[in-house]
């Protein structure tokens, strides 16, 4: 997997991307959810906060990826030298007690895992996390919301590969024969507003790897 890049740097890549094994039968497709990408959101928050000790992690233990989530994001976390506690909600009736739960293991910071769940709640998990004055990194819908960071793929690029699914198989090609498209391009989008307001100060070297910098 790619880690964030700049716009420039992400336009030289071969927008092809690395393919996948082929799925047989009649299917194919695009894949873009791993635990190395949600980790990565675990690197970015240390190298924005060096002095993070503890970061909490916001899952739905539901989703069946999340041991392959927590797996990955313990090995990155022993590499940074931090701690991280999971912290479950199944229903958004559960948020506000688990921000409780977060401020009062005073964790330094906040990852959101990727769910449909989460992701249809985006804009009252950035409230609770500005509430509680708790630095959040998640996805593209949180930071639209009004959260702090997002890193996720560039799903824009991602849909516009389903074209070439389209052309090749109008063409003649099984789907089957077509091996899955992985995803190499990803987005770093950093809110300067809701850094303003926790009263952070992002490091001149996160921001120049930003894609986009809302203001």
């Amino acid at each position: 997997m790619t880690t964030a890049m700049s716009k420039a740097r992400a336009s030289s890549l071969n927008t092809d991307g690395p393919r996948g094994a082929r799925p047989g039968g009649n299917l194919t497709g695009s894949t873009f959810f791993g635990p190395d990408i949600i980790a990565k959101r675990l690197e970015l928050f240390k190298e924005t906060l060096p002095n993070a000790s503890l970061i909490a992690i916001l899952i739905n233990p539901a989703n069946r990826a999340m041991p392959a989530v927590l797996k990955e994001m313990s090995t990155r976390a022993r590499a940074l030298g931090v701690k991280i506690r999971s912290e479950e909600v199944r229903k958004p009736s559960e948020f506000g007690q688990a921000f409780v739960a977060i401020a009062k293991e005073r964790a330094d910071a906040l990852v959101i895992v990727d769910d449909g769940m989460l992701i249809s709640h985006a804009s009252q998990i950035s409230d609770l996390a500005q509430k509680h004055r708790l630095p959040a990194i998640g996805f593209k819908e949180y930071v639209q919301a009004g959260g702090l960071m997002s890193y996720s793929v560039d799903h824009l690029r991602l849909w516009r590969h389903t074209a070439v699914f389209v052309d090749k198989i109008l063409h003649g090609a099984s789907p089957g024969d077509l091996p899955i498209y992985q995803a190499t391009h990803f987005e770093l989008i950093i809110n300067l507003k809701t850094a303003k307001a926790l009263g952070l100060t992002i490091p001149p070297a996160v921001l120049a790897r930003a894609d986009q910098v809302m203001e």
